[in-house]
């Protein structure tokens, strides 16, 4: 009697589907997840910059010290306009909460929220 073994085409094609989606998937998600460190980034340079300076920013003043960041690292999403910037006594609360998509396949994609915030205090 003859013992069949190793793995079958079905065997194959039911392993290497669902990896083949998922890699696929992570692909099409790079570019997304690369664009929120961007965001992130930006974020942490502006208050690095304001708390090693000392200085007392205005809302002015941090949208942009943003925007040249966004321009240089090429962010077109989220635009400055929708990053929140609110005060709150002990200083400025920077927040980048939106959500971004990546298609997959025809009218089918993914929807990721990304939330990051920064606090900048008064004089540093």
């Amino acid at each position: 009697m003859h013992r069949q073994r190793g793995m079958t085409l079905i065997g194959w094609l039911v392993l290497l589907i669902p990896l083949l989606l998922v890699g696929y998937a992570g692909i099409r998600l790079l570019p997304v997840y690369l664009n929120y460190l961007d965001v992130s980034r930006t974020l942490d340079e502006v208050a690095s910059t304001y708390r090693s300076s000392g200085a007392s920013p205005d809302v002015g003043q941090i949208r942009d010290n943003i925007a040249k960041h966004f321009e240089i690292d090429e962010v077109n999403y989220p635009t400055v306009n929708d990053i929140a910037i609110t005060h709150d006594g002990t200083g400025w609360h920077v927040e980048a909460a939106y959500d971004d998509y990546a298609p997959l396949f025809g009218s089918m994609s993914i929807q990721i929220q990304f939330d990051k915030s920064v606090t900048i205090a008064n004089g540093g």
